[in-house]
């Protein structure tokens, strides 16, 4: 089947949706959870979402073994104030192509043994295309009795995980409700179909009244008064409640442990300025972006901004404390990825001369890799959420990876 043949199945399948409603319409978090998540057609489930520099995104974990190792480092340590639990349960949530669960395993089993002996590395993915990626990644570890295996939120019990939840880049993929400010009332997006001369299947928008009240209590919520009449005719954003029923799913699995979010986003008063009137949502398609989610259906990524101040809310009224909020620059220099930095700047790694140009360039290209990793304007100035439960602030703040990293 080809990839068009793919994108008319879904439309078809999309257009029965609509029909089937009384209004004949479905709100945008609906669409989106199709066009991204439906079992068989949607982009993260039938392979075709294309992850790496050549595809239509790419993630840390792309820029080689950095990430996951300085990541497997602040595992290590949080195993350590958790007084070495056995097991210690790492829940990878939205693991994508598997190659940051290879680094950190890889890395725990080559420097903290004790640590990867304690191991109970879980996978929690939705869709079997990226769920078969990461098992050809992780088949090939050459790793005996690797603790590594594949769940659903279902399968763990409520206060079984002593350990750390987490998660990179995966919150800004949850469907999103879109609202609009229309003659001074807050009204949401709905998605209808619009059928061509020619009878193709295409999709429209329709604004009307808000499909939950949880939404007007969200802005309420979040202390954002969307009548003061800073807010223009027609602002347009997202609000993530998927997010917020994740949020309590996670603190109801956990015991006592950290969750730690990473992903890109603002704090609440930054998310929703009046400025940014056409909100954060973005396509990714044979990495470019641009702003209709009405094309290439099944075939490129959707998402938006996170609101790491919702997240937190959430969180502690589900019985998680926050621990700090960082940026992963910061983050990842306090984990040590300075001293990488500085081991290729005197030009001599793992104590080897440099032998001639090829190691010259790529010891280039490693250090573009590192610089990348921590440029404000890009991954570094992605955010880095972590809380806690069941541990005293003072142990959970002892994390390396919130302290202040030295200058290089």
């Amino acid at each position: 089947m080809s990839l068009s043949q793919k994108e008319q199945s879904l439309r078809q399948l999309i257009a029965d949706k609509i029909a089937a409603t009384p209004n004949q319409r479905i709100s945008f978090a609906e669409y989106m959870n199709l066009v991204l998540y439906h079992p068989e057609q949607g982009y993260y489930a039938t392979g075709a979402v294309n992850i790496g520099s050549e595809g239509d995104f790419f993630t840390s974990s792309h820029l080689g073994n950095d990430f996951g190792e300085l990541l497997a480092e602040q595992f290590a340590q949080m195993w350590e104030i958790l007084e070495q639990p056995k097991p210690f349960t790492l829940v990878e949530m939205g693991a994508g192509q598997g190659l940051v669960a290879a680094d950190v395993l890889t890395y725990l089993h080559r420097q903290y043994p004790d640590c990867f002996a304690a191991l109970d590395y879980i996978i929690i993915e939705k869709t079997a295309g990226l769920i078969k990626k990461q098992q050809q990644v992780l088949n090939q570890l050459n790793i005996p009795e690797l603790p590594l295996r594949w769940c659903t939120f279902d399968d763990l019990p409520d206060h079984s995980i002593i350990g750390c939840c987490f998660s990179n880049e995966l919150v800004d993929a949850f469907p999103v409700h879109q609202v609009v400010l229309e003659k001074g009332q807050l009204q949401e997006v709905y998605v209808t179909t619009i059928t061509t001369e020619t009878n193709e299947i295409h999709f429209g928008e329709v604004i009307d009244d808000l499909s939950t009240p949880q939404l007007k209590d969200y802005f309420q919520w979040m202390g954002i008064d969307l009548y003061s009449g800073a807010y223009p005719e027609g602002y347009r954003s997202e609000v993530n409640l998927a997010a917020l029923d994740w949020m309590n799913t996670i603190a109801d699995k956990l015991k006592r442990g950290f969750l730690l979010t990473i992903d890109y986003g603002y704090s609440t008063d930054r998310y929703y300025l009046p400025a940014r009137h056409q909100g954060t949502l973005k396509c990714y398609y044979r990495h470019r972006h641009h702003d209709n989610p009405y094309v290439y259906i099944g075939q490129q990524d959707i998402t938006a901004h996170v609101n790491f101040t919702a997240l937190e809310w959430q969180g502690e009224l589900s019985g998680l404390q926050t621990v700090g909020l960082t940026k992963q620059g910061l983050f990842l220099m306090a984990l040590g990825l300075g001293d990488r930095i500085s081991a290729l700047s005197a030009g001599n790694q793992q104590g080897q001369a440099i032998a001639g140009a090829q190691d010259l360039i790529r010891i280039m290209r490693r250090r573009d890799a590192l610089h990348q990793l921590i440029d404000p304007t890009g991954l570094g100035g992605f955010m880095v959420l972590v809380q806690s439960k069941g541990l005293s602030l003072e142990k959970a703040r002892s994390l390396k990876g919130l302290t202040i990293p030295p200058i290089v």
